[in-house]
């Protein structure tokens, strides 16, 4: 078997027309040879990317879900502006290749990228890769680098001045996170009332230098070298890029960071192995990021915490949506009690 990433038949009622969609290519991107062929990848909650492949070329197609239409966290058309500036300058971002913003070939708006060959780490290393504790480290370091140089970008150079306004950015993000999980609330979710308010008066000022910030970065969103596993060469899904805190960025990532000492409960929600022989701890990764970034980083409790609660508040709307029969996807309904377990990790750390 092959360690690069596959695709497979797209899930129910997420299948593309493939004849429509390789004709439109086909006069969009010339010498394109049809016929075009096209999986999915299986995994991601959010926004969906397929394989496209005709002839010896392939291509990922990344679309919103079928089953919603939120505004900016599904907005193709700026996703494809970040990785257009991108381009040239960071050399881990997918080329890009055609921005459709006519609905009639796919029912949605969806831009093309060329493809990453590599290994996506996702909740267990593949078989076929050993997952030798120094490979784990090594890749785990290469993660953090590749952070720390994304938030050194000259974002201003690459034209990027409108994503973001940094000024405020913390404040707005514990506000607006705060009126998401309140909109998203089922029944049996937890009250937040305690955490919200900690987070709102616990406020950093504003960073001393802002950046182009991921705001998904995880091991599932990035790209290793099938033939020099420790290498990243790929950084994927884009959709929530903005200008704004790189603090707030790393605590976002080290809310997927499960340790092999963590809790029971928070083990139960580990999306990544992080947990192996040769991980490195939650205060390694921030060590090593001011290491590498050049940034002071002070106390990191608020955004480990904010990093935390902004994951409930995601499974959460997630789940909302299978509670209400918004979707009928069943890796959703496994969520509702995910929200819970982050929120009283939260509130535990917020106590210690």
């Amino acid at each position: 078997m092959s360690l690069v990433d596959a695709a497979a038949a797209p899930r129910d009622g997420e299948a593309l027309d493939a004849v429509a969609l390789g004709e439109y290519l086909a006069r969009q991107l010339p010498g394109l040879a049809l016929p075009l062929t096209v999986r999915q990848f299986p995994s991601g909650f959010s926004n969906l990317s397929y394989l496209l492949t005709a002839g010896d070329r392939e291509m990922v197609l990344r679309r919103p879900p079928f089953d919603t239409r939120p505004k900016s966290g599904h907005d193709m058309g700026r996703e494809f502006r970040v990785l257009s500036a991108l381009a040239g300058h960071f050399a881990e971002s997918p080329r890009p290749l055609h921005f459709c913003a006519d609905e009639s070939v796919i029912g949605a708006p969806f831009y093309v990228v060329e493809r990453i060959r590599g290994i996506i780490l996702r909740r267990d290393y593949p078989l076929e890769l050993a997952a030798a504790p120094a490979l784990v480290r090594a890749q785990q370091l290469a993660l953090v680098d590749v952070l720390a140089r994304l938030h050194g970008l000259d974002w201003r150079a690459l034209g990027l001045e409108e994503l973001g306004r940094p000024e405020g950015y913390v404040a707005r993000q514990v506000e607006g996170w705060t009126g998401r999980y309140a909109r998203a609330r089922t029944p049996d979710a937890p009250d937040a009332a305690a955490l919200t308010n900690w987070l709102a008066q616990r406020q950093p000022p504003d960073a001393s230098r802002a950046a182009l910030i991921h705001n998904d970065y995880k091991l599932d969103n990035v790209v290793f070298d099938a033939g020099e596993p420790a290498r990243l060469i790929g950084v994927l899904d884009w959709e929530m890029a903005t200008i704004g805190d790189p603090l707030m960025d790393l605590g976002c990532s080290l809310a997927y960071w499960v340790e092999a000492a963590d809790p029971a409960s928070l083990q139960a929600t580990r999306m990544l192995p992080t947990q192996l022989p040769g991980s490195l701890t939650r205060q390694e990764v921030v060590e090593r990021y001011a290491s590498q970034s050049g940034l002071p980083v002070p106390d990191f409790r608020f955004f480990r915490v904010f990093g935390l609660f902004r994951l409930a508040v995601i499974v959460q709307q997630i789940y909302y949506r299978y509670f209400h029969g918004q979707t009928s996807d069943p890796r959703f309904g496994t969520l509702g009690p995910m929200a819970g377990v982050l929120i009283a990790q939260a509130v535990a750390e917020i106590a210690a």
